[in-house]
């Protein structure tokens, strides 16, 4: 007896379909076989298989059970499997009715009682459903809310197999959790932190305005207590509400690493992400024997903020190098390569010198030059070219710390930034660019073009400070934002100005 279930199996953040084909034969022995190339917690699925069936009441047939995952070419992977074997294995002994296979979908890990566990990346298989006309989805309880979320499909949730059982057998109505889509792209409540807690540090203030608008990396550098980590924390409160297809990509990626919380299957604010200088490689991009995404893809439509930069490995701040040129992770193992979206603003904080008060005022630097230069070499040269905005951060002075004056709070300064965004998609949708840290050279040469005076003040600047050539394009793009902001077509001297200020660290990178 032959019996065929539809699955699926989740490759990066992309789901592919699978079917489970169960089959009986007769024999002296009886042995339980997975073929289809199945790693370890696929072959182990037996098991849990085998006792859920008896806990839940039904006797397993004394018979050779071979079940086959297919396409036997795809590594299969993870406990996701378990429902739909046990569902096959009830199919072919006739335990419930038969339906047709390829109109539902079912994944589900299964205790031993036959209770029905959450699986990763039940919304890539959602959309995997919708493009594969695959009506229904059976999937546990704690995964429903990620599910119900892709238009066109139903997410029928299950907390044990007796229920799936009572379903496939009509003894139970089918009824779909809902969702309601607007609702959950609302905006959240405002978070306590607010650009008007940050006192003083308005040059620091007006950067971080600068690097939202335009989509550009921030590099804060100053001395201990200088209000580095109050900044870059508050970044998201001044970033652009995000759309419902950044959302979905978004929640893909949270979804396949176990992050999405049953309360709520949809990730409707943009991430914030800090991981700490200890980081692994594989913890920082992604990676493992069964690659995950890492943090910079967890930071994916938000902020991967990285506290005291020189603190992290060297190699570790290399391997961002990609990321931030491409947008993209890729992760390249024996059975294929991987590939997990990456597009993030980078904002990272670092001490002026191993000490911390190089240049401060209130406190004598205790480092040597060659200490200084060795501390800032840890972060390598090609990294720094590719962070739009070096940024310093002095202590704030007792007057300000001190004083009660008006303060621009986050919902002002989000106002302006959503205002620049939508002129920069205006101008960028035709070339397929959201905003003007994406620009290609190409497309610099038509949006920033520059006039005599800041042609002049440009040759200047990479004639003394001796900038790079991909230095030379980051000016023009945090150039054009300027421009942006305060709604001018043409990029001015001053905006030029401003822009070559933000490259400080080139001087001491050479």
């Amino acid at each position: 007896m032959l019996f065929r279930v539809q699955s699926a199996a989740v490759f990066g953040i992309t789901a592919y379909p699978i079917w489970v084909e169960v089959d009986f034969e007769s024999g002296k022995k009886p042995k339980f076989k997975t073929v289809g190339l199945p790693d370890a917690a696929v072959r182990e699925s037996h098991q849990r298989v085998k006792a859920a069936l008896r806990n839940c009441g039904f006797a397993v047939p004394s018979k050779n059970i071979t079940i086959n995952l297919a396409p036997a070419n795809l590594k299969k992977e993870g406990s996701a499997f378990d429902l739909p074997m046990a569902v096959g294995i009830l199919g072919a002994a006739g335990f419930v009715c038969p339906r047709d296979p390829a109109s539902c979908l079912y994944t589900g890990e299964l205790s031993l009682d036959g209770s029905v566990r959450p699986v990763r990346g039940a919304l890539p298989m959602a959309s995997m459903a919708r493009e594969e006309g695959i009506a229904s989805l059976v999937v546990p309880e704690a995964n429903a809310p990620e599910a119900a979320i892709v238009e066109g499909v139903r997410a029928f949730p299950v907390r044990n197999l007796l229920e799936v059982v009572a379903l496939l057998n009509g003894e139970r109505q089918w009824i779909a959790h809902t969702v309601d889509r607007a609702r959950l792209m609302e905006s959240p409540p405002s978070p306590e932190a607010d650009f008007r807690d940050v006192r003083g540090q308005y040059q620091a203030k007006r950067a971080m305005e600068v690097a939202v608008s335009g989509g550009h990396n921030v590099l804060l550098v100053g001395v201990p207590g200088s209000g580095k980590t109050m900044l870059a924390r508050r970044l998201p409160t001044i970033l652009p509400p995000m759309s419902f297809d950044e959302a979905i990509e978004t929640t893909k990626v949270h979804s396949v690493a176990g992050l999405i919380s049953d309360r709520g299957g949809l990730i409707s604010r943009r991430p914030f992400r800090a991981p700490h200088h200890t980081v692994s490689a594989a913890g920082l991009v992604g990676g493992g024997a069964i690659p995950r995404p890492g943090e910079v893809s967890l930071a994916h439509n938000g902020v991967l903020f990285l506290d005291e930069l020189p603190e992290f490995p060297r190699q570790v701040l290399d391997l961002l190098r990609q990321p931030l040129e491409d947008g993209e992770v890729s992760i390249a193992r024996a059975a294929g390569t991987l590939t997990f979206p990456a597009r993030f603003l980078l904002a990272a904080a670092m001490n002026p010198c191993p000490c911390g008060y190089r240049g401060d005022r209130q406190h004598e630097c205790s480092c040597t030059p060659p200490m200084i230069q060795r501390y800032l070499g840890r972060v390598s040269g090609p990294l720094l070219d590719r962070i739009d905005l070096h940024v310093q951060v002095p202590a704030v002075p007792y007057r300000e710390l001190a004083g009660e004056g008006e303060r621009e709070d986050s919902r002002t300064v989000r106002e302006r930034i959503v205002n620049a965004r939508r002129i920069q998609r205006e101008r960028l949708g035709e070339c397929g660019v959201a905003y003007n840290a994406q620009l290609a050279p190409r497309l610099l040469r038509r949006f920033c073009r520059l006039d005599s005076g800041g042609e002049k003040l440009l040759e200047n600047a990479v004639t003394r400070m001796g900038l790079s050539a991909r230095a030379y394009d980051r000016v023009l793009r945090v150039s054009r934002t300027l421009a942006d902001l305060e709604g001018i077509g043409e990029i001015q001297p001053r905006h030029v100005a401003e822009a070559i200020q933000y490259r400080t660290l080139d001087r001491r990178v050479d």
